[in-house]
């Protein structure tokens, strides 16, 4: 190689696509990103059929509780799932499951049979779902790619999620304005299959399997196993704050699909179409932020404050503006804050967490994530019901700029390091958390075949 060439990698910014190297993730990526856009039209659509048959954004936080609550109580157990049995086997289950309920709801509205105990039920199924789900895909990334290329796999998984996340709201709004939902319904349940096809295609050779770690036999070990990721969380003051930040910001500033519906119906005095639009704008401000990290973003932690402070001040603006076209760009931008502090926040625990504690460490990030919605969506769809959806959409973008400012001031004070984390070594782990009484619970047996 001459000396001062750039290498194939580096031209036109292929260093941002490295993780595509690896032919399973390959698989995964581009069976999930059809899989995606179905589950936003299944988003879309459960919001706007609950508006239609209550009219009250406060069922909307009800549903919102159903879907998201069993992250928030079972997912430190999926955690568990996540690190003792076959993720690529797990991820088939739990993506043939969501494909099963997504056309019985598909069946329950074309037969105009559907009621809001039948969402309610809906969601919650989806919600154990989830909490398995979840943590396995979040934890099943660094053995498609390895530890080397996980920000770059987890920056692109984002830009999936947030291409879906435009096309999937834009083309569910015109499919219920043009047909009704449930063909957004249908298509969801169909979309199962891409990514199903693609976990059956890997190559389970080419994964970078942990070391097989004994199943728990009891209660007692299985309560040790969640007791190890809650310590590691606590005890690592770089993954406590991410994750303090996100439950907080998730909480109080991301309940979008409780707040945006009656936004779009009852202030800018829109349709289906109009919400789908919104969310889609979102989708690219995400979508942006994606790809930006992706093409040469840095995975460091006072990111995560600047993408919840961004997040917070455009949701004051989407709050306060009456115009739509202003309402659409704030969407874009609280779009971009929110993949700025999730991204980052993801790659920062993903690079610092061990193999060893990986899928139980990831659930404690995601039921705080994805757990916090249940209580935010009511805390936040009662507001919406008693004093507005513009008071409720301003106190919640408030309160995540100023969860932003004191992160910003803990790291200003030194508690927590600024920069990129540097993992510590599964051995260093096993040291500080394989006490006499939970030593049983390391790996100790060669790779999964």
């Amino acid at each position: 190689m001459v000396p001062g060439r750039p290498t194939l990698r580096s031209v036109a910014g292929l260093e941002g696509l490295r993780a595509f190297r690896h032919r399973n993730y390959r698989l995964f990526f581009f069976g999930q990103g059809i899989s995606l856009i179905g589950t936003w039209m299944q988003s879309v659509a459960q919001s706007w059929l609950v508006l239609l048959l209550t009219g009250d954004p406060f069922i909307l936080g009800v549903v919102a509780a159903f879907q998201f609550l069993p992250v928030l109580v079972l997912g430190l157990f999926g955690g568990i799932i996540a690190d003792h049995l076959p993720k690529r086997r797990t991820l088939m289950v739990t993506q043939t499951f969501a494909m099963v309920v997504s056309f019985v709801m598909f069946l329950l509205t074309v037969t105009n049979t559907v009621q809001v105990w039948h969402i309610l039920a809906i969601a919650l199924l989806i919600g154990l779902r989830n909490a398995v789900d979840m943590p396995t895909r979040q934890a099943f990334a660094v053995e498609m790619v390895g530890r080397e290329d996980i920000p770059n796999a987890v920056a692109l998984n984002s830009a999936t999620f947030n291409g879906a996340r435009i096309i999937g709201p834009a083309v569910a709004g015109l499919v219920i304005g043009a047909v009704g939902v449930p063909l957004a319904f249908l298509i969801d349940s169909l979309s199962f299959l891409a990514v199903l096809a693609g976990l059956w295609m890997m190559d389970e050779r080419e994964l970078n399997l942990p070391p097989a770690m004994p199943r728990p036999g009891s209660a007692r070990a299985v309560m040790a196993n969640i007791r190890e990721g809650l310590v590691y969380v606590r005890d690592t003051p770089v993954v406590l704050l991410a994750v303090s930040v996100i439950g907080l910001v998730s909480t109080f500033g991301m309940n979008f699909s409780v707040l945006i519906p009656p936004l779009a119906r009852d202030v800018l005095h829109s349709d289906a179409a109009g919400y789908g639009f919104l969310m889609a704008a979102a989708g690219v401000g995400s979508l942006t932020a994606s790809l930006k990290i992706a093409f040469g973003g840095r995975a460091r932690v006072v990111v995560i404050m600047v993408g919840a402070l961004m997040l917070g001040l455009a949701e004051v603006v989407t709050g306060l503006s009456s115009i739509f076209w202003v309402s659409l760009v704030a969407m874009a931008v609280v779009g971009v804050g929110t993949i700025v502090m999730s991204a980052t926040a993801n790659t920062v625990i993903q690079l610092r967490v061990p193999d060893a504690l990986r899928g139980r460490v990831m659930s404690v990030y995601l039921a705080v994530f994805a757990g916090s919605t249940p209580i935010g969506g009511l805390l936040m769809g009662t507001i919406a019901a008693s004093a507005g959806v513009t008071t409720a959409l301003v106190l919640g973008g408030a309160i995540s700029a100023l969860v932003a400012v004191a992160g910003w001031l803990a790291i200003a004070r030194g508690a927590v390091p600024a920069g990129t984390p540097r993992g510590p070594g599964v051995k260093s782990v096993q040291a500080r958390v394989a006490t006499p009484e939970r030593a049983s619970t390391m790996p100790t047996s060669p790779p999964i075949a």
